[in-house]
């Protein structure tokens, strides 16, 4: 049931919530519940994700699926997912109307990516909304129902694209043995790394240039740090940077979240 929550994004996710709270002064109880409702909200999505591609997952066999390997079942892959949902909902809107409508708008994309858009030319929409809305969602949840400044909600939306186009680049082929064909799968892999890198230097400028007054000493460090990590990951399409370009992916997602963490820090 854990590995189906698809952990690794789950966990990070829901860690970037809950430092981002620490930062922008959301205080420790409330922490606490933004954090239990963006995991909610996290292992609904991830759970749902796996109960409704159980068949397309069986037909490639993929042997990293909790539902190939025979220890879960759609059945209840599909009760946790509405629990979990029903969770998130509650959690959510504990924290107040705006938090908890902005938070529940970040599971509303994650399903709606799972039920369908996944397959469009519209599938980094949700990814792009979701992701810009988990900040402005975490900073209306501290005192006073503070509005997130458009670059922290910007960047948010950039990392989430750039996300999108990284974690489909592993199933292209298996995606297209299925008949998914989302918006990384139209461009290709060498054209969605380009997009993918140019998203996430997007993200780290923004958060560098995007607050008031001159760019910070850990600002200038990240730009030197992700301008060469940059370069080297619009080349993962390539053959020959394939290797490479995943750890100035990750490098500069980094980055891009230190950033975000920092300017969580700067709204007190």
């Amino acid at each position: 049931m854990a590995l189906a929550t698809h952990l690794g994004p789950t966990v990070a996710v829901t860690a970037v919530g809950a430092l981002l709270a620490v930062t922008a002064g959301v205080g420790p109880a409330r922490t606490v519940l933004v954090t239990l409702a963006v995991l909610a909200g996290q292992a609904s999505i991830g759970w749902s994700n796996d109960w409704l591609d159980a068949d397309r997952d069986a037909a490639v066999a993929r042997a990293d699926k909790p539902t190939v390997q025979g220890l879960v079942t759609p059945a209840r892959l599909r009760a946790a997912a509405l629990v979990a949902l029903a969770l998130a909902v509650v959690l959510s809107l504990a924290l107040g109307p705006a938090p908890g409508v902005l938070l529940l708008g970040v599971v509303a994309g994650g399903w709606a990516y799972n039920a369908g858009l996944k397959r469009t030319a519209a599938s980094l929409v949700p990814y792009l909304v979701a992701f810009g809305l988990l900040p402005a969602g975490v900073v209306a949840a501290a005192p006073g129902t503070p509005a997130a400044p458009w670059w922290l909600v910007a960047a948010g939306a950039a990392l989430g694209g750039a996300a999108h186009l990284a974690n489909v680049a592993p199933d292209l082929e298996d995606d297209a043995a299925t008949g998914v064909r989302g918006l990384p799968h139209r461009l290709g892999a060498t054209a969605s790394a380009l997009v993918a890198a140019l998203l996430l230097g997007g993200a780290s400028l923004v958060l560098v240039l995007g607050p008031a007054g001159p760019p910070t000493p850990l600002g200038w460090v990240a730009v030197v740090v992700a301008v060469p990590a940059l370069v080297v990951a619009a080349l993962a399409g390539t053959e020959r940077f394939r290797r490479a370009a995943f750890p100035a992916v990750m490098l500069l997602t980094v980055v891009d979240v230190v950033l975000l963490l920092a300017g969580g820090g700067s709204l007190r």
